[in-house]
């Protein structure tokens, strides 16, 4: 069998990064059972529900959906069960640390296949206010105009009408 190289995604959470002002990443293993692998390598799943937590001075991630494998008998998962993640100890107390601030969470960004082995990155983030985003907005269509208008300058193109004759 060959082995698999690479960084495959399987899942993302756009919205973490638009609600959230991420402080910090971390990538983390997962305890997972064969169908939840299986259907895992088909593509599905979906983060946008979920959240990391501590209990016990372990990690958990909880309401992560990752759907039956539809090819499973009776030894199928559930759904939404709570996963634990793998961290090192020092990671770990990292985030137990960051996490006494208050105000502070652990959200999943993405879901992927790292080398074979099933992948998660949980940010600890911040929640943002309603201007924020909008202020975050302005500034990211601020960003694409600059840089449109620097894309043009380099192409060539002006923007204006050429003059068609000359005196």
């Amino acid at each position: 069998m060959v082995k698999e190289i690479g960084r495959k995604v399987i899942a993302q959470n756009k919205k973490a990064r638009h609600d959230y002002s991420i402080e910090d990443v971390f990538e983390c293993g997962m305890v997972l059972t064969g169908t939840e692998v299986k259907s895992l390598r088909l593509g599905r799943a979906s983060l946008i529900d979920g959240f990391a937590m501590i209990n016990d001075g372990e990690l958990w991630l909880s309401g992560v959906h990752i759907p039956e494998y539809t090819e499973g008998t009776w030894t199928n998962h559930t759904p939404r069960r709570d996963r634990k993640l793998l961290v090192h100890k020092n990671e770990l107390n990292k985030l137990i640390g960051k996490l006494k601030d208050s105000g502070t969470t652990l959200v999943p960004l993405s879901l992927y296949f790292k080398d074979g082995k099933a992948k998660i990155e949980i940010a600890v983030a911040r929640g943002k206010k309603a201007h924020d985003k909008r202020e975050a907005l302005k500034a990211r269509e601020a960003d694409r105009e600059v840089a449109r208008v620097v894309s043009r300058g380099s192409s060539g193109k002006s923007g204006r009408a050429s003059k068609r004759y000359e005196d």
